[in-house]
Formats: structure tokens, C-alpha cells, sequence
């Protein structure tokens, strides 16, 4: 009933090993207690312990957790202590040598993104007292109904297809036709260039909620971007760890029919109506990406900077365009009140400067009253490649967006292969430049 234990990276046999365990359990009482004694009777102590849903068939749940190992020995006695607890597989160990700074797990493939499929903070199907629909039983049943979708997706799969109810769809139409008549005075140029499109291919209107499916194959079209389902908040880690793949965590419920103006979370209209016509446009997009291959490996305080830096330009971001400034964050774009606040006399404006956004303090209970304006999205995009520098992490990576998958560059090989890319690259460039001369 126990599979081998597979080591996914070679070591020594001497220690100190960073080491990650990965075991699957059945849900009964006690059983994380017990996989627990063991580790402590071992006189093990942990660094990171984390479970979720097992992707393991006939198991519940996994658990992640790391430690560093003395010696080949210790983890091979801990492996079999494991092993003979009723109820665990053990899945698998990697190991690497420990240093000083050691690097927190992240995905590598695009299909890891699954382990988040349930990993939300709050949200999604619970609803917090103070949530409009809170009392609500009907909404509440709807909203886990339509939450089960998201759980149970997997990458490659079509996005499941959501049939919205009649007061579902009036309460989107009522948020769709104020924003709409905002957009051309306070949108930027880019969502005012894209949102026709989107009328156009992808359903929008005001008497019809686009599925997210027909609005990711658009996406993938303009910039590689694509959509997931996700039932609520992610971690600050997790959702950004996703961008670095192009791929945006998108919720499919709708807020309360009673407040269609407010939402103490991300709904459809916050997803469709303010992030996703950016995400059409190239340059958004790299800057985007540039955020999430930020966030990969690094540590819980620079993913705080990190997460900073998303809320005040990807959630609430201005940008400076013909001489007037306009929004373009989803939190901005996506609500009435805020988007005509934001361009008011009241709040503050500032030049986004990654080095000091990273440690401004924000609400999220009421309208901003500080927001950072960025010259452009390249320019964005190269300032925050340059704070990203000077985060801690003991290696470059890169996207291949060929097999879609993030590519550490730890070996001197890999870097000379990737090397070898740009020189092809650059060779194709200087022909197409004489051909044009």
C-alpha cells in the first residue's frame, strides 16, 4: 500500500540536508498528532509545515513539511518511522544541501498551480458576518455551489461553465452600465482600446455574464495570459507565484444582489470588468509576469514588498497618459465610487517608486487615500525588475513559454544554454534589420 520513496535530487551523504517531505494521510482524528510525535520523538523540528487536498487517488490530504537533516541516516529513519504509521504514504523526499538562506518551495510546472485549488484564506463558499450575503442562505448555497467548480478544476481542463441566474445577471448589468460610462474619461487608453474587443468576442454586455473559458482563449490570443477558476483569496504567495506562469486566479461568483456597488471581496465583476481587459494588452502583461517571477522562492517579508507593489499598481495603479493621469487597476476599474475618488482633488498622488511603494501602508475597507502614478508599463515594469534584484534569492529564473515552465538557473550549463537562445535570437533580430535596410 506504501510506494518507494523517490529522491528527487542527489546529495552527499553527509548532511546538512534541506529536506521536503511530502506524505499523503486519510482524514480521521489524530492522524496529524501522530505524524507529528513521530517527527518530534526523532528530535526533528520543522520549518515548514503545510497541507492540502491530495492529488493522490483514495487520500485526502497532503502534507508538505521541511527540516534539515543531519545526515543520509536521519532521513532514512525518518522516512521508515513514517512509513510503518497506519494511514500515511509517504510520496516523496527532495533534498538539496542546506544553506544559510534557504529557498520556500514554488511551482515549477504550470500543472502545480493545482496544489492551490483549494488553499483560500477566506471567502469563496464562507462568508465572513459582515459580508452582505451573509445571511442570506440562498446566496450562500449558490455561492458553494459555484465554488465546488473551482475546486474540483484541473490545468488542462476547460474552465466548467457557470449558468447565471436572472438576478445574477441584473446585478452585473447594474455595475456594467455605470462603469461603462465612466470608462472614457477616467479609463486609460489601453482598457478603452481593449473593452470593444471583449464587447465584440467575448460577450460582454450588460445582459450577459461572459464565462471565463470564451474570455481565457481570448487572453491566451493577446498575450498568453489565461484564466483558472479559484474559490477565494489566495495567499499573497500563491496568487502572485500564478502571474509568473501568465495565468490569473479568477473567482466565477458574483457579490450580493443588494450592495451591487460594494464587495469585501473579488467577484466576476471585479475579475471581467478590471483586470481582464488590461491583461489583452502586451505590455500590462510583461509587467504583470515581472511581479510573479518576483515572487518565486522568495522570502515571507519580500512577498509582503512584492504584494504591496501589486495592490498599488495592478489593484489601484494610475498612469500618466497625454498629459492627464487615468486608472488603470481592476480595483479602481471595477468600482464606481473609487474610480471617480481616485481622480478627484481628495487623495494623493505620487510617481510609483518601487523602493518606497513596497512599504506604503494601505486600507482596504475604504477608498485609498494614497495612489502611486506610473509614466508607462514599461517603465513600470524595468523598475520593478530593478527592485526585484535586491531580493534574496540564491539564483536567476526564467519562463519558458515553450513548455510553459519556470527554469532555474542554478548550473552553468543552463545558463549557457539560455545564453546560446539569445545569441539565436539576436542573429534573427540583425537579419530582419539588414532585410528592412
Amino acid at each position: 500500500m506504501y510506494s518507494e520513496v523517490t529522491h528527487t535530487t542527489e546529495v552527499n551523504e553527509t548532511g546538512p540536508f534541506l529536506t521536503t517531505l511530502l506524505f499523503s494521510v486519510e482524514d480521521r482524528v489524530g492522524i496529524l498528532d501522530e505524524c507529528l510525535s513521530v517527527l518530534k520523538d526523532l528530535n526533528i523540528s520543522l520549518t515548514r509545515i503545510e497541507s492540502r487536498p491530495s492529488k493522490t487517488p483514495g487520500w485526502d490530504y497532503d502534507f508538505f513539511v521541511d527540516f534539515n537533516a543531519e545526515d543520509s541516516k536521519q532521513l532514512t529513519r525518518v522516512v521508515e518511522a513514517l512509513r510503518i504509521t497506519k494511514q500515511v504514504k509517504i510520496v516523496s523526499t527532495r533534498t538539496s544541501e542546506a544553506t544559510e538562506e534557504q529557498v520556500p518551495w514554488f511551482p515549477q510546472k504550470k500543472s502545480d498551480l493545482d496544489t492551490f485549488a483549494n488553499k483560500v484564506l477566506e471567502m469563496g463558499e464562507e462568508l465572513d458576518s459582515d459580508h452582505p450575503g451573509a445571511k442570506d442562505q440562498v446566496y450562500r448555497t449558490r455561492r458553494a455551489e459555484i465554488t465546488r467548480f473551482a475546486k474540483t478544476y484541473r490545468h488542462g481542463q476547460p474552465i466548467p461553465t457557470v449558468n447565471y441566474t436572472p438576478e445574477e445577471i441584473a446585478t452585473w448589468g447594474v455595475v456594467f452600465r455605470n462603469l461603462i460610462k465612466k470608462y472614457p474619461t477616467h479609463a486609460c487608453r489601453e482598457h478603452q482600446h481593449v473593452f470593444p474587443l471583449l464587447q465584440q468576442n467575448c460577450g460582454y454586455k450588460e445582459d450577459n455574464i461572459p464565462q471565463l473559458e470564451i474570455v481565457s482563449k481570448f487572453l491566451k490570443d493577446c498575450t498568453g495570459f489565461t484564466l483558472r477558476p479559484v474559490m477565494g483569496l489566495l495567499s499573497s504567495r500563491d496568487f502572485l507565484n500564478g502571474l509568473a506562469f501568465r495565468v490569473f486566479h479568477s473567482t466565477q461568483y458574483i457579490r450580493h444582489h443588494s450592495k451591487p456597488f460594494y464587495t469585501p471581496e473579488p467577484d466576476i465583476c471585479h475579475e471581467l470588468l478590471g483586470h481582464v481587459p488590461l491583461f489583452c494588452d502586451p505590455d500590462f502583461a510583461d509587467f504583470s509576469q515581472e511581479i510573479g517571477m518576483a515572487s518565486l522562492g522568495v522570502s515571507d517579508e519580500d512577498i509582503e514588498k512584492l504584494s504591496t507593489i501589486y495592490w498599488f499598481t495592478v489593484e489601484f495603479g494610475l498612469c500618466r497618459q497625454g498629459g492627464e493621469i487615468r486608472a488603470y487597476g481592476a480595483g479602481l476599474l471595477s468600482s464606481f465610487g473609487e474610480l471617480e475618488h481616485c481622480l478627484s482633488d481628495k487623495p494623493e498622488k505620487r510617481p510609483f517608486d518601487p523602493y518606497k511603494t513596497a512599504y506604503q501602508k494601505y486600507i482596504v475597507t475604504e477608498y485609498q487615500p494614497i495612489y502611486f502614478v506610473a509614466d508607462s508599463f514599461k517603465d513600470a515594469q524595468q523598475k520593478v525588475r530593478d527592485f526585484a534584484n535586491t531580493l534574496k534569492r540564491p539564483y536567476s529564473v526564467r519562463y519558458n513559454p515553450f513548455t510553459e515552465a519556470i527554469e532555474v538557473l542554478d548550473k552553468k550549463e543552463k545558463i549557457v544554454r539560455h545564453t546560446q537562445n539569445i545569441k539565436n535570437d539576436m542573429l534573427i533580430l540583425v537579419d530582419a534589420l539588414e532585410r528592412l535596410h
